[in-house]
């Protein structure tokens, strides 16, 4: 059982109640979840076509889904971190905040990743904690 569980969620991929099961079942008495969503601005060369309220109204809506997917949930603190790496910013998060499980989907594999989705997988190598991946 778990203390700290990490759950990184894909709002656009409707894994979210699978995820959040996952770490209730690997959580010990007293512990606590917190969900992540990855907010992935445009890289700096894109950003200069862009308006800068643009990347705003995305971090809301980000924001938004977030809280609203964790509105019926008891328990569970939310953090939007950003970041060009999605697998980057999940372990950095964990490594920094005494994480001691990071529970994360990964889609059934295809010739480009054979074993993990390459989120999955950098989460995998990098982390240095435990990791629960979940197929989907």
């Amino acid at each position: 059982m778990y203390n700290n569980v990490l759950v990184a969620l894909s709002l656009e991929h409707g894994i979210s109640e699978q995820a959040l099961s996952a770490a209730r079942a690997l959580l010990s008495k007293g512990g606590k979840i917190t969900a992540a969503h990855i907010h992935e601005p445009p890289n700096k060369q894109i950003m200069y076509y862009m308006e800068q309220n643009v990347v705003e109204k995305s971090y809301q809506k980000a924001e938004a889904g977030l809280a609203d997917r964790l509105q019926s949930e008891t328990g569970v603190s939310a953090v939007i971190l950003e970041s060009q790496s999605a697998g980057r910013a999940i372990t950095e998060y964990a490594n920094t905040q005494a994480i001691d499980c990071i529970v994360i989907a990964s889609h059934k594999p295809g010739m480009k990743e054979f074993f993990l989705g390459s989120t999955a997988a950098l989460v995998v190598r990098h982390a240095l904690c435990s990791v629960h991946v979940l197929r989907v």
